[in-house]
């Protein structure tokens, strides 16, 4: 039986921060992650600019070098990537951890072996579970939950739901590349998260009619040529429409966190854990990374949850 120190679910970068800290300890470790190295930025839009600056980005001082202001998704995916290749970290890509059970040690079961653990440290993310709209018709073909870039959209009838920054990144491409854009938002103005230098951008966009926008509105039902959804004022109406964009976010795995016996509180399912340690309420499964925030995805991002990877090796060496 192998035994490892730390097994690392999720490949991303506080996943790839983890595995640094732990080599730098002198600690047998594994990462297992389910698709490719940082996975959840592959899958981001392909001309994705982040709000962050690359120093913002970097993990274990390896310096973030680009000559753009802001570094991009190709960017990132070359860095993290990179990073994975030089410090030949023991990633095991494209396999699925499916179960996690204690008794002396961890036994980890993936979609190709059982491995065993004193620690595990899950940083799996949010981009996995799309946050569903639950109307009828939301399993037709033409609804996407995902974004990737705007040439398939072109000259078409396109409702982009939501105003975050992926919403007006993909409200903003498709109205540039011919597409007939409709925005539906729940709230009454553009999100004011929404990148600085974007926003004046739609605001302009939907202030001349280039793109049409209702605010305090909401999607009732997809149809196969057409969307029907309520105004502001309470209004019913009906619009063509060839796809619909529906950028409404995404949630962590929590049945798998409760599968594991994480605890889930209050309605927006945060996990528990020790936020000096990132230990959750399973002695030895630690916490890392946007995980943490449960349905408050917003809470956590690269930028501020770098610093889980030396807490929770830290805590992992105290302890042994």
């Amino acid at each position: 039986m192998e035994l490892y120190d730390v097994l690392i679910v999720g490949g991303g970068p506080i996943g790839l921060a983890s595995a640094l800290e732990a080599k730098k300890n002198n600690l047998k470790y594994i990462i297992i992650e389910k698709g490719t190295v940082a996975n959840s930025l592959y899958n981001y839009p392909l001309y994705m600019t982040f709000f962050s600056t690359a120093d913002r980005l970097e993990i274990d001082e390896i310096p973030f070098i680009t000559t753009k202001p802001k570094p991009g998704r190709q960017d990132a995916l070359e860095y993290y990537q990179g990073i994975a290749r030089q410090k030949e970290l023991n990633i095991r890509p494209y396999e699925k951890v499916l179960n996690i059970e204690k008794s002396t040690f961890f036994q980890v079961e993936t979609s190709k072996h059982i491995y065993f653990a004193k620690n595990v440290i899950i940083a799996t993310g949010f981009y996995d579970i799309p946050n569903m709209m639950d109307i009828p018709g939301e399993d037709l073909p033409k609804v996407k939950h995902y974004y990737t870039e705007p040439y398939p959209y072109a000259f078409q009838n396109v409702v982009v739901i939501g105003s975050s920054n992926s919403s007006v990144d993909a409200a903003l491409e498709i109205y540039r590349k011919g597409g007939n854009v409709t925005m539906i938002v729940r709230k009454n103005e553009i999100s004011k998260s929404v990148k600085y230098w974007v926003k004046p951008d739609i605001e302009n966009r939907i202030k001349e009619g280039s793109i049409k926008a209702f605010f305090g509105a909401e999607l009732l039902e997809v149809k196969e040529h057409s969307v029907i959804f309520k105004t502001e004022t309470g209004e019913i109406k009906e619009i063509e429409n060839d796809f619909v964009l529906a950028m409404t976010g995404y949630l962590p795995d929590f049945n798998f966190l409760q599968n594991i016996g994480i605890d889930l509180q209050n309605d927006c399912l945060n996990p528990s854990y020790n936020p000096n340690t990132m230990e959750s309420n399973i002695e030895g499964i630690y916490l890392a990374g946007v995980v943490c925030g449960g349905k408050d995805t917003h809470l956590w991002f690269i930028e501020n949850s770098r610093i889980h990877a030396k807490q929770i090796i830290k805590n992992i060496i105290d302890k042994a």
